[in-house]
Order: C-alpha cells, then sequence, then structure tokens
C-alpha cells in the first residue's frame, strides 16, 4: 500500500492549464506574434514554455521579460474570473486522508496559488506546499519531487505522484517514484508512456493506493 502521495497542481487539482497558455498566448499577441498552441505543448513537455516561441520569432529579452509580466497579470485575472474548479476533487482528497499523506509539488508561483487557495478547501488535506521558490530546478528535472519525498521522510516505492502532464511525468519517472497520470483535455496529447497507471479522475487514486 503507498503511504504518501505527491499531487501536481495545475491541470489536477484546479482547471488551470488551458488559462495559464490563454495568459501568455494574449501576452505575446500584444507584440505580434502567434503562440502556436502545439509547439506549446511540446515545448512544456521539455521545461519550456511561452518564451521559446517568442524567442524564435525574434523578440528581444527586454521584450520578453515585458511580456512575462503582462502575461502574469492576464494569468492572476483569469484565476480571479473563470471557473477553475475540477468536480469530484475535494470529495477525493477527503476520502484519500484515511490512508495516505499527502503534499502539493508544483511549478506554479507561490502567489498564483495563494490567489488560487484563498477560498478553497484543498490545502487542509495537504502536509504542505512546494512551489517553484521551493527547488532550484524545475520539472522534468527530478528535483522536485525528490524534494516533496524527503520532505514527508517518505521512502520513494511508498510514494505515488499524480501528474497531468508529460513534463511532469518525466520528473516523477526521473525521481524513481511510480506516477499515475490523470486525464486533462488541454495535455491528452502528450506522451505518457512512461506511466505506471493511466486514470480518468482522482477517485481512482484509491483504488492505486489500496492495491499497491
Amino acid at each position: 500500500m503507498k503511504k504518501y502521495v505527491l499531487f501536481d497542481h495545475d491541470g489536477v487539482l484546479v482547471d488551470t492549464e488551458f488559462w495559464y497558455f490563454r495568459a501568455g498566448e494574449r501576452a505575446l499577441a500584444d507584440i505580434g506574434v502567434t503562440l502556436d498552441r502545439d509547439r506549446y505543448l511540446r515545448d512544456m513537455s521539455q521545461g519550456l514554455g511561452t518564451w521559446a516561441q517568442a524567442r524564435a520569432a525574434g523578440v528581444d529579452e527586454g521584450a520578453i521579460s515585458r511580456q512575462r509580466a503582462a502575461r502574469d497579470d492576464y494569468y492572476r485575472e483569469y484565476l480571479r474570473t473563470e471557473a477553475i474548479e475540477i468536480d469530484g476533487v475535494l470529495d477525493a482528497l477527503a476520502e484519500l486522508s484515511r490512508y495516505v499523506r499527502m503534499a502539493v509539488v508544483t511549478t506554479a508561483k507561490r502567489a498564483d496559488f495563494d490567489l488560487i487557495h484563498e477560498k478553497r478547501g484543498i490545502r487542509p488535506f495537504m502536509d504542505f506546499v512546494l512551489t517553484r521558490e521551493d527547488y532550484t530546478l524545475a520539472k522534468p528535472h527530478p528535483e522536485p519531487y525528490l524534494t516533496g519525498v524527503r520532505r514527508l521522510g517518505a521512502r520513494r516505492d511508498e510514494t505515488l505522484v499524480v501528474e497531468d502532464s508529460a513534463r511532469g511525468l518525466r520528473s516523477a519517472v526521473a525521481a524513481g517514484i511510480d506516477c499515475a497520470i490523470v486525464h486533462n483535455d488541454f495535455t491528452t496529447t502528450q506522451d505518457f508512456a512512461g506511466a505506471t497507471y493511466r486514470i480518468g479522475t482522482l477517485a481512482e487514486v484509491k483504488d492505486i493506493v489500496l492495491a499497491t
């Protein structure tokens, strides 16, 4: 039986992946650059993102810095105004809390995470939250999940990672931790060949925990 679960955040606990893309798309449109969604998803799986396309289009670093700030503003606007709940998440976490200890390991900035969870009930189920400021190397590097395991005082074979992206999957695999990929419409075309499990909703995590 698994004793610990490390959750990715965006696309797993809240439905924010599309809005992060949309914010970047809007920021680049401001300077006349079109953000291609398929290339964005490929870049994200490699630990890159919006600005790879900007640089390929010849945008200088000063403009990228300005538009990065604009992207962040647009994203926070969406976080305040758009529906980002995922049905069943709180019920699934409440049930899982009977069997395992849980934490969040996310590439989200702390300010964005705090904004998202001002009025949501996810945080009380978690031992801790690791955001982008809490480690040096981001996913797909293994450092984020290795940091989570150490902080839990867990063994890797006792731990399950729940992810929705190829980048996060690669991080978990590189850390030597079993990974369950939960379905997300935005990332569904990515390569999940290394996943130990594929699930439709978080409610299925309990079955994995009890069966292992």
